[in-house]
């Protein structure tokens, strides 16, 4: 049986394309870190769709705790295989550079950036030499794409994040396997709760954050079979922010 895997998948974006890729039928796993109380409600709204869910809890900064989930639930899944995979799970802390301190910048490009190297490699050894064929997602950021000030931390491992999208795009394509990139600009999330919402939807030509719902529909496409020619992209989801 074939998974789709979404990371961060407790909360905002990653709950809407968790709850999405849902409606494909295609059993859905919730990665969290702490949040087991919003992750159940996850599974559970999965689950009322018809779709069978499973929770996975790790931190994808940490190699051996993605090593050890990992482990698990190929042992209890011997037939099954991830044959989507969504690196959303990723975080904030920001500041101007010159105060910024190491756990800050460390904290932020860990989560992003080696979070999606340590479970990106992982389900390809499965994705590659037995299946031949999968679906990856990474979820970058408008400040990946032009850089925002007091984000050197974010826009750093975003930018990362692109940069690698692109290389591992070639390096599996002729297995059948797709690398894309989503760049989401202001999204009404509780990661942007604390922003200064009025006056950024003033920088905005569509006047507006967008729903983590629509973030979601832009991956659904990119894993769905109209999507088979794709690789190697950047969706821009951003309002016209950056046009």
């Amino acid at each position: 049986m074939k998974y789709t895997l979404v990371t961060g998948a407790s909360r905002g974006i990653g709950r809407a394309i968790a709850l999405l890729l849902a409606k494909t039928g295609q059993p859905v796993i919730i990665n969290y870190r702490t949040n087991e109380a919003k992750a159940l409600e996850v599974k559970r709204l999965v689950e009322a769709t018809g779709t069978p869910a499973e929770l996975l809890a790790f931190d994808v900064a940490n190699e051996a705790e993605v090593d050890r989930a990992m482990d698990a639930w190929e042992a209890a899944h011997p037939d099954d295989w991830i044959s989507v995979l969504v690196n959303n799970a990723g975080i904030r802390h920001d500041s101007v550079m010159f105060m910024m301190s190491d756990e800050e910048w460390h904290s932020v490009v860990d989560t992003t950036l080696n979070g999606f190297f340590y479970l990106t490699r992982r389900v390809l050894k499965h994705m590659m030499p037995r299946h031949r064929g999968g679906r990856i997602v990474n979820m970058a950021s408008l400040s990946g794409v032009k850089g925002l000030p007091g984000q050197a931390n974010y826009s750093a491992a975003k930018a990362g994040l692109i940069g690698a999208t692109k290389a591992l795009a070639i390096e599996v394509a002729p297995r059948n396997i797709t690398v894309n990139a989503v760049a989401p600009g202001f999204v009404e999330t509780d990661m942007t709760c604390d922003l200064n919402e009025d006056e950024l939807k003033r920088q905005i030509p569509m006047r507006r954050f967008a729903k983590p719902e629509e973030i979601a529909e832009v991956v659904a496409f990119l894993v769905s079979p109209a999507a088979s020619y794709i690789t190697g992209e950047v969706i821009n989801v951003n309002g016209g922010l950056y046009t």
